[in-house]
């Protein structure tokens, strides 16, 4: 017999993951969901349109596609980078390093500056773009995990169920959204991407990304990456799904993951 609730599947799987990071995300007490927030979300899954290589010692934690060539921030302590990648071949053409007491996070880009998070130091980073040269530095509050941008502000994920965003001149928070699942808040939210007007997460340590309304938090979908790096491509090493990148000009979404030998463009598609 056909599940007669498709999305339950998925949504049981999620449940004690997403709760795990509930009570050690930060300081404040999520707000609580609304009606809407009660019912499932639908769940998409995806259509592998192209794969390229990129460099399996990469610990991806940010992905942006920008001047048609992918920007991608690494981390892990002593092998932390900000560089630009050529999608065709996965090489390197341009790379910083960050000092060994910093573990980078997500980054990305605003008009002619580069801004890239940290995990623990409340500290990021800024760079000129396109030429990476060092421009600043500024603090936050919490963990830093995943970052993108309306073109407006800076959208930044802790690793709960909390986006903020943040004035690129300020750095102050100017509002926040809280994002629950069923009623229950949806934490460990990593990499960002904003795209046609949602923001895209990666759920830390789950093979979904959800799909949030940037206005309320309200999710609108999960996308189950499940399979995307096929058995053949492993070989032991690879880390969890993470890293999204849109673009625009192209409508072409890019996925990967920490220390994956491919990068795909996909198609979304209803499950």
């Amino acid at each position: 017999m056909q599940n007669a609730n498709p999305l339950s599947t998925p949504i049981r799987a999620l449940a004690a993951l997403l709760l795990l990071g509930a009570a050690g995300c930060g300081d404040r007490k999520p707000s609580a969901p609304a009606a809407d927030a009660l019912a499932p979300a639908p769940v998409y899954t995806y259509e592998v349109l192209q794969a390229w290589p990129h460099d399996r010692s990469a610990f991806t934690e940010g992905l942006t596609w920008v001047d048609h060539q992918l920007l991608e921030s690494t981390g892990l302590n002593g092998e932390s980078t900000l560089r630009k990648v050529d999608l065709a071949t996965g090489q390197v053409t341009q790379r910083v390093r960050l000092p060994s007491e910093y573990f980078g996070e997500g980054s990305t880009v605003i008009g002619p500056r580069v801004f890239q998070l940290t995990w623990k130091n409340q500290k990021g980073f800024i760079y000129g773009w396109p030429g990476l040269e060092p421009a600043g530095a500024f603090a936050y509050a919490g963990e830093g995990w995943g970052l993108t941008t309306d073109g407006h502000s800076l959208i930044m994920s802790n690793g709960s169920n909390q986006i903020r965003f943040l004035d690129p001149a300020t750095f102050q928070v100017i509002r926040s959204i809280d994002v629950f699942t069923q009623g229950r808040p949806l934490t460990q939210l990593n990499e960002l991407e904003y795209v046609k007007g949602e923001i895209l997460a990666n759920i830390w340590q789950t093979a979904y990304v959800a799909r949030i309304d940037p206005a309320d938090g309200r999710l609108l979908g999960l996308i189950d990456f499940t399979g995307l790096l096929p058995a053949a491509d492993r070989d032991g090493h690879e880390d969890v799904l993470n890293g999204i990148a849109y673009d625009a000009a192209g409508d072409r979404l890019f996925v990967t993951g920490k220390d994956w030998p491919k990068i795909f463009s996909v198609r979304l598609k209803r499950k």
